[in-house]
């Protein structure tokens, strides 16, 4: 029997034929995740606006609930760069609290969509969208680093992009030189340690080394003024208790668009990487089910003072070219990140801020798609304006008007090419039979009484459209005996469409003019019955194909 709510968790079915040589390779696989995860959530909660532990206890409940209940069998769950800018808006207009709030409601927002079967329909949101806010909230997330990557000294950053560089060019002769070249540094070891080793993250070496070099710096060299997250922050090193979320309608309301924006970027973003990883492993990831685990995750991590959580491409990728092959290797690398936690999180005070500003610039780098994004910009015209868009709303106002509007405006270009492709055509003699598809037919023309007029519309019947119809009705000049509507090419009809076919009907009634139907579809056909106007123009006056209505137009031309 088949699933109603289409939830069926990878990792059930990955353990019926569990085996030891699995578990050695996924354990493998999960300890090098977890360690490549480190730097990656401590990187991520201080970008977004929280503390260190916060970014680690992310990836620690909330990678354990998308494997325990993912449709992948490799997904990585934790937090990411993409939601760095969002997170850290909604922290500055409505506190951690606020935060909190958001996350939830996102994560019964995903639970929704995987409930009622939307995730493929997450497949069809357009891909300039993607590509600009991916690019803009790389700019973004290079953008909030320029402080700790020169060491800036100033009392408040702006939240805004443009106030912000005007605030970085105005402290700038406070740059300290040692901040800066430590981050240079780190960012020199992140591009450069791929070729000595590609077991070990970069940026895990990079914060190593630089940890150690600054330490030495602070403690035996006298060198001060550079900033560690210590300085900046009081490590946790626990799992928090739990705490309950207080909800009310205002805060609801004026949450929800934020809301929305984190469940459709965990999505998309999600989803995006299974179907990468598929790619890879020959697997198929059920989207449904990745839908309710991603919801799941953002329900509980909050609880704990979490940020949200999605599949991350970099980490499931890692995950995969180090064996990984079921949601055991998911399980292991967040018990990794539980234990770097409990055991050697008081050690991350020492991490310098600067290196983890080179860790940020690193990935804004490979987020950006700097490659992908000149490349569309060879597209059509209506391409490039919403991958602009969508890039320009990102980085000078939020990602929540930037995808809103970037979907909007997806959304009527690609009604007008859907317009542009549907047309209209008159004919008011003879019919070329040689195409015909709604009959076979010996003769190759069909020829019309005078009086008849034939209107063929060729794609489908909406309301951008609509119009369109009624033009050529209205710039006709002699009105006929009978007007044939050929729909033959109609594979729908919208209410707009339905409305135009009524005063169609209504004004060939006024002006004494026979209306026939030809050529209706079965799906057409019962729009027009459930709204009664098969009764209005008559049940006969709907014919199958074409000969058949332009018999019954000779018979009223007669009469």
């Amino acid at each position: 029997m088949k699933n109603k709510f289409d939830f069926q968790p990878k990792l059930f079915t990955a353990l019926r034929n569990y085996s030891k040589e699995r578990f050695m390779t996924d354990l493998m696989a999960g300890i090098i995740v977890g360690i490549v995860a480190l730097p990656l959530a401590i990187a991520f909660g201080i970008a977004s606006g929280v503390s260190p532990e916060k970014g680690l206890i992310t990836a620690i409940i909330g990678g354990f609930i998308v494997s325990l209940l993912g449709g992948c069998n490799v997904q990585i769950g934790g937090p990411t760069g993409a939601f760095i800018v969002i997170v850290y808006g909604i922290i500055q207009n409505f506190g951690i609290e606020g935060l909190a709030i958001a996350t939830v409601i996102a994560g019964i927002i995903l639970v929704l969509m995987g409930v009622l079967k939307l995730g493929t329909v997450i497949k069809f949101i357009p891909y300039p969208i993607v590509v600009g806010f991916t690019s803009g909230i790389a700019i973004t997330i290079f953008t909030t680093q320029m402080k700790d990557l020169f060491g800036l000294t100033m009392d408040k950053v702006p939240a805004d992009f443009i106030s912000k560089w005007i605030a970085y060019f105005g402290a700038f002769d406070t740059v300290n030189p040692w901040a800066f070249v430590i981050g240079i540094i780190s960012i020199l070891i992140i591009t450069l340690s791929p070729r000595l080793t590609k077991k070990i993250p970069g940026s895990l070496i990079a914060i190593v080394i630089m940890t150690i070099v600054v330490y030495i710096m602070r403690n035996h060299l006298g060198i001060t003024g550079i900033e560690t997250i210590g300085d900046r922050f009081t490590i946790n090193a626990s799992l928090p208790a739990p705490a309950p979320i207080t909800f009310n309608m205002e805060t609801i309301n004026l949450l929800l668009p934020s809301a929305f924006t984190i469940a459709i970027l965990g999505a998309i973003e999600s989803l995006l990487s299974a179907t990468v990883a598929d790619g890879v492993t020959g697997d198929k990831h059920n989207s449904n089910t990745e839908l309710i685990a991603q919801g799941a995750a953002n329900i509980i991590v909050p609880i704990f003072g979490g940020i949200p959580v999605t599949g991350a491409i970099a980490r499931t990728m890692t995950n995969i070219n180090n064996g990984g092959r079921t949601p055991v290797a998911g399980i292991i690398h967040a018990i990794v990140l539980l234990l770097i936690l409990l055991f050697l999180g008081p050690l991350t005070k020492h991490i310098p801020m600067a290196c983890l500003a080179g860790v940020l610039i690193i990935v804004s780098y490979n987020m950006s798609e700097w490659r992908t994004f000149r490349s569309l910009m060879k597209n059509p015209k209506s391409d490039v304006s919403v991958l602009l868009v969508t890039f320009f709303l990102t980085v000078i106002f939020d990602l929540t008007i930037a995808i809103e509007i970037g979907l909007l405006i997806a959304m009527l270009f690609f009604m007008r090419r859907v317009a542009e492709t549907t047309h209209v055509s008159v004919t008011t003699d003879e019919i070329d039979l040689s195409d015909e598809g709604e009959i076979h037919h010996d003769e190759e023309v069909l020829s019309l009484p005078k009086g008849v007029e034939v209107y063929e519309i060729d794609g489908p019947f909406f309301f951008g459209v609509a119009n369109k119809f009624d033009g050529i009705m209205k710039s006709m000049g002699d009105k006929p005996k009978v007007r044939i509507i050929r729909m033959r090419k109609v594979s729908f009809i919208d209410s707009t469409g339905l409305h135009n076919l009524e005063s169609l009907f209504r004004l060939s009634e006024a002006e004494h003019i026979h209306m026939i139907l030809s050529g209706v579809n079965e799906h057409v056909h019962r729009v027009l019955t459930k709204s009664g106007f098969d009764k209005k123009i008559g049940a006969e006056n709907i014919c199958s194909n074409i000969n058949e209505a332009v018999e019954k137009a000779k018979a009223a031309v007669q009469d």
